[in-house]
Order: structure tokens, then sequence, then C-alpha cells
């Protein structure tokens, strides 16, 4: 008896926080806070209810295997067991009291949109069935491009780098209230995007075309556009990775990178697009598991350094939004301390989210031992989960965290939604190089085409292979395409194969991926180029391409800055005159031969 009165109380009190969030008076996380707004007060007192267990539990965002809540499949339940010690999503919640849940493909969450809703509202259900109810932020990393974790039939937008290409901050705000429209639907309330980082390095291996470029101030205008488009969805965005991982050359899923930046250097390359997201009231900001010794001379990466994380970012910039880690899961951030430091070493630098540690049992009880222990005061967590319920009343979750199937069907993947996908991607194509007038491509000159290339995996399992895309679109366009995969390193029998299916073609399309001086993609090129006909190179990844295939006789060349189908098809429909090409380079293109000197310097790109 004493039990239901008790929560009656507390759901009296969450609907108390529900009314004030539906009265507008709601602190914006990312500017100024004014800690005695009534909002404020009634979190507080929610706050004040919930036992310490609870309230460590807020702290953290995890995964979870399974399409369903409460009924995974039992190859999802064995995972959970193994990895977490609980079945299903509601024994998580359960047990753990977690704030979040993040969504992958590879744990399963994410097959078709009405799964995904009925994920999101079964998460939701058990989240308000706990003692203290209270909704979950949902998560997931849907930065388009080359990192996306709902597939098509969503509307599936060009990546960072594309919409650099593109230069359009109208495209860039258009393409993130599409993509946050659709997650809302689906229930997804809180996106890891956009990339804020400046990609000055071009041999960056984790971040590359995740940027919209390598110049700070373009890159802080496509942030604050997407920050405001995101805004118009009520969806939380989040700015990553601070303080910029744009100039390393070591993955921080698999090392500790440093970044050797001065501190000028920083404030000039790095900060402009995180304040620019700042002042455009950015939800959320992630850290970065990097070392950056002229901003913190400890050496401990930004992930659990106070003097970055308060210091800067909280002091400097004047950001009292939510920070959330990166995974800590990654190397990164486990190098140089085991994982029962990590979180709390995070939290004292001013973290507010922990998300998906290895093991989540080890980190939330290491967590609550701080706690208890006093190492972590009761008072500095509940600042934390603070800026952690303003953002979920600010996105409305007390009020109705729950989505409906009629608005999956009504919002996701609609023909307005793709129409525009469509038109942004052909923006963003950029023409580097162009011998001769082969185009536009003439049905009536060039008909017959093979299409040839690497075949990444789809980044959200749905799309591709690209050369079958790639002949699909030149069909529709009343072409006869051919698709013949030959991957990211051919084999002189793969090239022999090329090459004798080239012959009686009027030109053949290569898909590139990552050219190196030592490919043999390049011999690819170079052999299909000897037979006369005419190639047009495609760099399906990175634009740097280019550089490692001057020599090799081919008749254009283009960037896409994806293998996404939507990118594809719009390449496609530029090489065939059916779109103009228009972007221009978001980053330069260094000779292979002389990297200090630039073959095309950023914002080239030719048009015909």
């Amino acid at each position: 008896m004493h039990h239901r009165t008790s929560r009656r109380t507390l759901l009296a009190a969450t609907a108390a926080t529900a009314a004030a969030a539906a009265t507008g008076v709601v602190a914006v996380p990312g500017t100024a806070q004014a800690s005695g707004t009534s909002t404020d007060s009634r979190l507080k007192r929610l706050i004040a209810r919930m036992s310490l267990e609870e309230k460590v539990g807020q702290l953290f965002v995890m995964r979870v295997y399974g399409h369903s809540a409460t009924a995974p499949d039992q190859v999802d339940i064995d995972a959970n067991l193994d990895e977490i010690g609980v079945r299903t999503a509601a024994e998580l919640i359960a047990r753990y009291h977690v704030g979040g849940i993040i969504y992958f493909t590879w744990a399963h969450n994410t097959r078709d949109p009405h799964q995904i809703a009925d994920l999101s509202n079964g998460i939701q259900r058990a989240a308000l069935a706990q003692p203290t109810p209270l909704p979950l932020l949902i998560s997931t990393d849907q930065e388009h491009g080359i990192v996306c974790r709902v597939g098509e039939p969503a509307t599936l937008m060009p990546g960072a780098m594309a919409l650099g290409a593109g230069g359009s901050r109208s495209d860039a705000r258009t393409a993130a209230r599409i993509a946050g429209a659709e997650l809302a639907a689906l229930g997804i309330n809180q996106n890891y995007a956009p990339d804020a980082d400046v990609n000055v390095n071009p041999a960056n291996p984790v971040i590359g075309v995740r940027s919209f470029g390598s110049d700070p101030q373009s890159v802080a205008g496509l942030v604050a556009a997407q920050v405001k488009g995101y805004q118009s969805a009520q969806v939380a965005s989040t700015a990553k990775h601070f303080p910029g991982h744009g100039d390393t050359s070591t993955d921080s899923h698999t090392g500790l990178p440093s970044i050797q930046h001065t501190r000028e250097q920083w404030a000039e390359l790095d900060a402009p697009p995180f304040r620019a997201a700042v002042a455009a009231g950015i939800d959320s900001i992630m850290t970065a598991h990097i070392v950056v010794p002229a901003l913190d001379p400890s050496e401990d990466p930004a992930t659990l350094s106070r003097p970055i994380l308060t210091g800067i970012l909280r002091e400097e910039l004047g950001y009292d939004g939510v920070v959330v880690t990166d995974s800590l899961g990654m190397e990164g951030v486990r190098t140089k301390y085991g994982d029962e430091r990590v979180p709390v070493l995070a939290l004292q630098a001013g973290v507010d989210q922990l998300l998906n540690p290895p093991d989540l049992s080890v980190a939330w009880n290491a967590v609550l031992a701080a706690v208890k222990s006093g190492e972590i005061s009761e008072a500095r967590i509940e600042e934390s989960i603070l800026r952690i319920l303003r953002l979920k009343s600010k996105l409305g979750l007390f009020r109705d965290p729950y989505v409906t199937r009629r608005g999956v069907d009504r919002t996701v993947g609609a023909k307005e939604h793709l129409a525009a996908a469509d038109r942004i991607a052909e923006r963003t194509t950029t023409l580097l190089a162009h011998t001769g007038a082969l185009l536009p491509l003439s049905r009536r000159t060039h008909r017959n085409v093979l299409v040839v290339g690497a075949d990444p995996a789809s980044p959200s399992g749905t799309t591709g292979p690209p050369t079958t895309t790639l002949a699909g679109a030149f069909e529709e366009l009343g072409f006869r395409a051919t698709a013949l995969p030959t991957g990211t390193a051919p084999s002189p029998a793969t090239i022999e194969a090329a090459v004798a299916a080239a012959a009686g073609k009027d030109a053949v399309v290569v898909g590139t991926y990552g050219v190196t001086a030592t490919s043999s993609q390049r011999t690819l090129v170079a052999a299909l180029a000897a037979t006369g006909v005419p190639v047009i190179c495609l760099a399906i990844r990175n634009p740097y391409d280019i550089a490692h295939l001057t020599g090799t006789g081919y008749a254009a060349s283009l960037a896409t800055y994806s293998w996404t189908d939507v990118e594809l098809r719009a390449a496609v429909r530029v090489i065939a005159g059916r779109a103009r090409p228009k972007g221009r380079l978001p980053v330069p293109v260094r000779r292979a031969d002389a990297p200090e000197q630039t073959l095309y310097p950023v914002g080239f790109g030719l048009s015909y």
C-alpha cells in the first residue's frame, strides 16, 4: 500500500514537470541556464525523490541487443546476458535505471521503421513502469553519408562532406530537418550529429568525409545550420568530437590520438564550429578520446580532462548543456586508465552522460561507489541529472514519449523528403577533371556503359552495392549498363576480366575507394584507359583519390563523398547531363608526389 501511494506521488511529480514543459517555460541547453525557473524547481524536486541508484543510472546511455524491448530473438538475449547480464532492454532499465539507450544496426535495433517505433515505445513503457517513471533519451549515430544506423526506406541524405561540397547552409538545414523529423517519428530523440570536426588531415582514418570540410568558418556555418534543422524537428543534436578530432592520423577506436595544435591553432582551426554550435543552442556536445597537450599538459584524453571540458567548454565557451562521452568502449579512452576509473574521471572532468561502457556493471558500480565514498559528491551528479532532465523536458518526453505507426507512415521516407534528398545530392557532386568533350555523356554516342569498381558495405545495411546502383541509375536514364565489381584491391585476373568486359563498350565508369600510391585500383584505371574506351573515375568516398590517379589516362573524374544510393544516383544524373555539376571541393587535394603542393584547392570544381 505504501508503495502504491509513493508511486502516485512520483507520477504526479512527473506530470507536473510535463505541465511545466507544456507551458513553454523550459531552460534551453546550450545557453545560460536560469536555475530558478519553475521547470528547474520541479525537476529538482523530482531528483530529490530519486534513490542514489536511480541517480547513477540516469548518467548512463547503454547499448542493448534486440528488435524488441521485451521479446528479442534468442541470439540477442544471449548477447545481452553475455555483455550486460540482462535478457532484454526492459530488464536493463529495471536493473540499472539507465537514462538513455543507443541504437545500433549491428545490435539488431534498426530493422525497419515500424519495428524501430515499436522498440522505442517498448523502451519508454519500461522506463515509465519504474518506481520513478522517467522517459529515456533514445539516441543513435545518424550522421548520414558513411555513418548511418537507420537505412531505407527512411530518407538517406548526403553526408557532411557532400553538404560541404554543396556549400549551402539552407540545404544543410533542410537535410537536418528532414533527418530529425524521421528520427523523431521513430522515437529516436537524440542524434549524435552533426560532426563539428575540421578535417585538415587527409590521412585522418576516423573523420574524413564525416566532416563538412577543412575551412573552420565554412564548417561552423554548416554545423549551426544543422543544429537549427534538428531543433525544428524536436530532436536533440550533438556536436562532436570536442575539442576537435580533425587533425589525427590515429583512429581513437583502436588507439589514443594526439593533436599537436598550439592553443592559438586550436582557437583558429578547431574551436569555431563548436562556438557556432553553442551559439545556435546545441543540445549536447560529445567528447573526443584524444590528447591535446596544449589544452591539458597532463595528456589525459579530452573525455577525462577537467581543463578541457570544464575549463574550456563550460567556462570559456559558456556551454551549460549536456556533455556526452564518445563510446567508453573505444580504446582511446581505455589506454591510460582502467574501465572502473574512466566513468568516475569523466564525471569529475565535467561529463553528464556516460556512453556505452564496455561493462556496464563495472562502470555503474564504480560511479555508485565513488558517490558513496565521497570521491564524487551527490550534488555533482545531480548537476548532470538536472541537465539531462532539462533536455528530456525540452523535447517533450515528460508530456508524451510515445510515437505512432501512423506517424511513421506519414513521415519516414515521405515522397517530398526523398525528392529533397535527390535535389540536395545533385548540388554536391563535384567534377574535378574533364578532358575533351566526353561529358555530359550522351545516350546517342555513349549508350553502352560498363560500371566497375569497389563495392564497400552499405553504411546502413540497406543500400547498394555501388556498382549495381550506378548501373541501375544509368539504365533508368536510357543507357545500357553492365555492373562488374572489382573491389578495392583488384587482382591481375580481375583487371584482365574488366579489360575484356570493356571491349565494345562506349564508356567505363570506375568507382574508386581509398586509392593509394600502391593501390591496384590505379592499375585498373590505367589498364581500362589503355583500351581506348573513355574512362570516368568516380571517387565514392574520399575526394583525394584523384591525386593517386594522375597519369592513368582517365577522361573525367568526379567525387561523391559517399557511396549511399542518393549520392550515386545524383552522380549518374550529373554524368548524363540531367543535372549540372555544382559541387566545389570543401577540402584541398594535395599532390601525391609532393604533398606540400596543392593539386586542387578548396572551392575548386568544374561545370558544363
